[in-house]
């Protein structure tokens, strides 16, 4: 088969067609540079120029869509790369209540477009583009901590009236990404777990603003990913949604790409284990996990990625590995 570019590689992976190869796509975060714009450009442009991914999910901090709120954050060495809010925006239910609306174009959230279109302008159409825009419900947690499940059950009122705000915050950034040059969106739920709340609850305070978002960028986005955090993942309420591609903790949690593939029609996003296998195995051990996760799916709806975002500590070489995998992995299905 021809080669494809990055393009026409994911295009064909999404609508199960044959490809000269699987997609991959892995990413990190770059702490304490993300908070400078022009750094986090500057990185994001490395990393696709140094492994050549076929999707860029671009990589702000986990914290952004708090801080035009009050939240503060600090990064203080997590694996992950992540930052931490060390004071919350709200810290009692009536907090809520006192949210205001944002200028997405302003603030934290104008600074992580604004690098985006700088980094959409530098690399020239070559490869897609995912901005990160975290799911209602998920910044509202990152804003309150653990009280946020509390408030939920006993100031539903408050928190649903900050949700409502939150959520056409998150819609206005969202179509601004895109406007920005992006291709869609990176949605991440943090939130949709058995462990954290039940499926009625999830349904009232996440589903039903979540899918607002997705509604918003309807006919504007090119395609989307849905990313869902944690274990014990509502997988069938997520696979419901309107996302072209769905990413989770496959090596962790239920279920894993085979049965997935059954359950969720668009192209599914990971087979690594990034804090296992990618981290600690050999490099033969990383290319016997992707080859076993193409396997699973017969080499086709899936592009080979973290679970979540790579360790700090990941090391070229293990990163590598993945890639020439990728690369060498020949299945019929594929090939056709």
């Amino acid at each position: 088969m021809t080669m494809m570019n990055h393009h026409q590689r994911l295009e064909a992976a999404l609508r199960g067609l044959p490809t000269d190869r699987a997609p991959v796509a892995l990413w990190r975060h770059f702490p304490v540079d993300d908070q400078s714009p022009d750094k986090l450009v500057a990185h994001t442009l490395a990393w696709q120029a140094q492994w050549d991914f076929d999707l860029v999910k671009f990589m702000p901090s986990g914290t952004y869509s708090v801080e035009d709120w009050g939240a503060v954050s600090a990064y203080r060495g997590t694996a992950n790369g992540t930052r931490e809010v060390i004071q919350p925006a709200v810290t009692c239910a009536r907090d809520w209540l006192n949210l205001r609306d944002l200028d997405v174009r302003q603030g934290s959230y104008g600074r992580q477009n604004q690098a985006l279109a700088t980094t959409v302008k530098a690399l020239r159409g070559s490869v897609p583009l995912l901005q990160t825009v975290f799911s209602p419900l998920t910044t509202a947690c990152k804003m309150a901590g653990e009280r946020l499940f509390s408030d939920l059950r006993q100031s539903p009122q408050a928190l649903e009236h900050a949700l409502r705000i939150i959520t056409d915050v998150t819609c206005r950034f969202a179509l601004d990404a895109i406007d920005n040059g992006a291709d869609g969106i990176f949605f991440a739920t943090q939130l949709a777990s058995h462990r954290l709340l039940g499926v009625a609850e999830y349904e009232h305070f996440g589903r039903r603003f979540d899918l607002e978002v997705f509604a918003a960028l309807r006919g504007k986005a090119r395609f989307n990913m849905l990313h869902a955090h944690g274990d014990d993942i509502m997988f069938d309420l997520l696979a419901a949604y309107p996302a072209d591609m769905l990413n989770w903790h496959d090596r962790l949690t239920e279920p894993g790409l085979r049965e997935a593939g059954r359950r969720f029609p668009g192209l599914l996003v990971g087979g690594l284990s990034e804090h296992g296998t990618l981290l600690h195995g050999s490099e033969a051990e990383i290319e016997a996990q992707v080859h076993e996760a193409l396997s699973q799916t017969d080499g086709r709806r899936l592009m080979i990625a973290p679970g979540c975002v790579l360790p700090v500590a990941a090391r070229d070489p293990s990163i590598r590995a993945v890639v020439q995998a990728t690369h060498s992995f020949r299945d019929q299905a594929v090939h056709a």
